[in-house]
């Protein structure tokens, strides 16, 4: 999806999803923070400019943006949920040190789906890759 938050604004009216003034500064900060923050980074990071914010306003409004396909939940190696804004079919590369998530372009159509699945019908794929970042790697100054 793009970038533009008219066009996410757009989306929401198509999914029948009311702008508050809560769900957009949400939006907002989904799309300028394409960290893949979890519930409790967005509502630390926003409790200060919205005081009457609370977690179950976030829990809501992320689950109604991945009910419409405008979110991805990103489950990390600590069994953590983060969400991630672009929602195109892509992997992730977690630092076993920091602990941040990136965004890797993968060819899902390479991972062949095992035979013992041959009877069920996939509906997503989903790769983590786990290392040390370029940042973490780098020898620590003494």
């Amino acid at each position: 999806m793009k970038d533009s938050l008219e066009q996410f604004k757009t989306e929401l009216a198509r999914h029948n999803i009311k702008l508050s003034y809560q769900r957009l500064k949400i939006l907002e900060y989904l799309n300028e923070n394409r960290t893949h923050p979890s519930v409790d980074t967005i509502f630390n990071d926003l409790k200060g400019t919205i005081p009457t914010l609370s977690r179950t306003t976030i829990y809501n409004t992320v689950n109604s943006l991945v009910e419409a396909g405008l979110l991805r939940p990103v489950i990390s190696s600590a069994n953590e949920v983060h969400y991630d804004i672009y929602v195109d079919a892509h992997a992730h590369f977690e630092c076993e040190v920091c602990h941040r998530l990136i965004d890797i372009e993968y060819d899902f159509d390479r991972l062949p789906v095992p035979e013992k699945l041959s009877n069920c019908k996939v509906n997503s794929k989903s790769v983590l890759f786990l290392g040390v970042c370029p940042n973490c790697a780098l020898p620590k100054a003494e």
